[in-house]
């Protein structure tokens, strides 16, 4: 059974690299060219001679065809038709409301200046203010022939100025009546706007606009290695790049395809490697291979869509990200791998990969050593502003090397900088989210739980303070070891604080938090007081999962007394019923054992530090001999059977025992006292 899950674990990570690798083939450029220079203008050519290998155009640059587009858009004149039928309708409008109130010689000269600014044409106001912005200064009225006149727009008015012209041309009776009747209400816009014809002019106009200017000829020479690209060089080593394109541009056949998939797959198998090597407890886990094939997998996608659909520079995705998201949920050393194969694989879909190499290597250097020892998530502020401050140096450094001319820096790129120092802010929020998705824990939470002022520690220590002083003192003991062999630290130091919680359901069951000396298990048989000890393991798993705590740290709380007996009433029992065969289940905790090294020292730390509180006196023989004696019983028991732990590692565990309870327990001066006089 265990080699058939060995074999689905291998296939199932086997399946998450092949899918990441489809992902990257299909993101890279899939179209190809035998132009293959990366240039910027400011920087030195950094290649050999190039010549005109045929004759081919100088495009014109986008901003020279916007600007002859303006110019050319200057003579462009919209086309109106005029709407004959709407001075009719608003006349016949204004005879239906006149009710009386002018008489009808009045309404006929209303009537008449009303069909004078209807006959010379009144235009909307919004596109008249539209087409002078565009500067266009005349708009072409097309007859009933088809035939276009040319009037200047200042001349046709808006319904506001036709008003404005009746009230002028009207003496002052006509324009009280004219406001009697508010017959601004009856001038409208009767210029209607022919987009068919109009849209033809304007196309006419832009298809007029020559996309070159002048020719290279064929032998003519274009740059050579060490001259500086101009923007008149720029200009022409693009249009050479596109003349290649147009000329020679296809897609990657299966050679140049197939060679840069063993590239991706090599640099996929270096992370395979490695984990297995040296992080074999990381890659025995499927899901730490999916986190990371998830990380590769949205950088490699970002990059693709800021290429291919955005203006903006590559430099404002977050690469930044991998190295520091894998600091937080492991270490330094595997951060740093993989950030440096993630930059490898992403150099394959992005332009001047040299540059982008170098830059980000040297960021994610800088990203990672300041998370060297992470225990808040503030450090994630001070270290966005050491990435900010890495990619503006690095940068700055790399445009001054190669150009020398402090006016060819792109000033943009500053800000793409400040940018992806902001989004290493946002890895506060991810690591919350990757820690419920993925079950992992960090180290900014692990000290969060270590803080002894939580509710739930203060619980623990008002309602079992016996309990609770133990499991510091074990936390110290089994933290201190961890350090001596490598193992993590806070983690170890965490899941001592814990271990006991289950005490608190009973906290009277444990000598440790019994006064007066009353004892409840003394009334119950061995096998009830068994059970009821072996029960805080239970209760502590209940209580960890309410108050949500990580599943490593329940791990902690299921192992740390492993499948041993409670030996006290163990032995009791044996003792009272000589010869009788003992049902060993009753007096066993559940399980598991430990099986990793941080499990296996709190095993170790909880059972030396219980033992050393019954120690008639504390010299450095009696320790030893204690220490030496528990871990032994616990490895003669095959508790540590499923454990990484090695003999050496054993032996430095037990030699800081003894000196971690040799100087926790010494022995105070004796305060001489005072001499009276009777």
């Amino acid at each position: 059974m265990n080699n058939r899950n060995t074999f689905v674990s291998h296939l199932w990570k086997g399946a998450i690299v092949l899918a990441l690798l489809v992902l990257l083939i299909h993101l890279a450029p899939q179209e190809t060219s035998s132009f293959k220079y990366y240039f910027e203008v400011g920087k030195p050519w950094g290649y050999e001679l190039v010549t005109a290998e045929f004759d081919f155009p100088i495009y014109k640059t986008e901003a020279q065809l916007k600007q002859e587009e303006a110019e050319v858009m200057r003579d462009f004149s919209p086309y109106y038709m005029l709407d004959e039928s709407v001075a009719g309708e608003q006349v016949s409008r204004l005879f239906h409301n006149v009710n009386g109130l002018v008489t009808e010689t009045s309404y006929d000269t209303i009537v008449a200046l009303m069909r004078r600014v209807y006959a010379n044409g009144i235009i909307n106001a919004t596109e008249k203010e539209q087409w002078q912005k565009q500067l266009s200064s005349q708009v072409s009225l097309i007859d009933e022939a088809r035939q276009a006149t040319l009037i200047p727009l200042d001349k046709l008015p808006t319904p506001r100025q036709a008003y404005a012209e009746i009230l002028s041309a009207a003496t002052l009776t006509t324009q009280g009546n004219i406001k009697r009747l508010n017959a601004s209400l009856y001038i409208v816009p009767n210029l209607v706007y022919d987009t068919l014809l109009s849209e033809q002019r304007r196309s006419d106009l832009i298809n007029s606009i020559s996309p070159t200017e002048g020719m290279v000829q064929k032998g003519e020479k274009i740059i050579d290695r060490g001259e500086v690209v101009t923007p008149e060089l720029y200009q022409i080593l693009t249009s050479l790049s596109r003349a290649y394109t147009e000329k020679d541009m296809h897609y990657k056949n299966v050679y140049s395809m197939t060679a840069e998939a063993v590239l991706m797959l090599y640099l996929l198998a270096m992370i395979i490697v490695y984990l297995l090597v040296f992080r074999p407890n990381v890659y025995n886990q499927s899901r730490n291979v999916l986190f990371f094939a998830l990380l590769i997998a949205i950088e490699a996608c970002l990059t693709y869509a800021i290429l291919s659909y955005t203006s903006l520079s590559v430099y404002v995705v977050p690469y930044i990200w991998v190295p520091v998201l894998i600091r937080v949920f492991y270490d330094s050393r595997t951060a740093l791998y993989m950030h440096i194969v993630t930059v490898l694989l992403i150099s394959l879909i992005v332009p001047a990969p040299y540059e982008f190499v170098l830059i980000q290597l040297g960021v994610g250097m800088v990203a990672i050593g300041s998370l060297k020892d992470i225990s808040q998530r503030s450090q994630l502020g001070r270290t966005a502003i050491y990435v900010v401050i890495a990619y503006s140096l690095l940068y700055t450094a790399q445009c001054l090397a190669a150009a020398g001319d402090w006016h060819q820096i792109n000033r943009w790129m500053y800000v793409y900088f400040l940018i992806n120092g902001l989004l290493v802010v946002a890895v506060y929020g991810l690591v919350f989210v990757i820690e419920r998705l993925f079950g992992f824990v960090s180290s900014i939470t692990l000290v969060e739980l270590t803080n002894v002022n939580s509710s739930l520690m203060l619980e623990f220590a008002e309602k079992a303070p016996g309990t609770f002083q133990h499991s510091l003192q074990v936390s110290t003991l089994a933290t201190e070891a961890a350090k001596r062999i490598g193992a993590d630290a806070l983690l170890v130091r965490t899941g001592a604080l814990y271990h006991d919680i289950g005490k608190l359901a009973n906290p009277q069951y444990f000598t440790e938090n019994q006064q007066n000396g009353v004892n409840p298990l003394s009334e119950m048989s061995c096998e009830q007081a068994a059970q009821a000890v072996i029960q805080h393991v239970t209760d502590g798993v209940r209580l960890a999962e309410k108050n949500n705590l990580p599943k490593v740290i329940v791990n902690f709380i299921l192992t740390h007394h492993g499948t041993s007996k409670v030996r006290y009433f163990y032995n009791t029992w044996i003792n009272e019923h000589p010869g009788e065969k003992v049902d060993d289940t009753l007096f066993s905790y559940p399980g598991p054992r430990p099986t990793t090294k941080e499990t296996s020292i709190l095993m170790m730390a909880d059972a030396v530090e219980a033992r050393s509180r019954s120690l008639e006196e504390f010299t450095p023989n009696a320790i030893s001999e204690m220490v030496e004696q528990m871990v032994e019983a616990q490895i003669a028991d095959g508790q540590f059977r499923l454990s990484p732990l090695t003999l050496k590692d054993i032996e430095d565990i037990k030699q800081v025992f003894k000196e971690k309870l040799l100087s926790m327990n010494h022995h105070r001066v004796v305060y001489p006292e005072l001499k009276t006089e009777d």
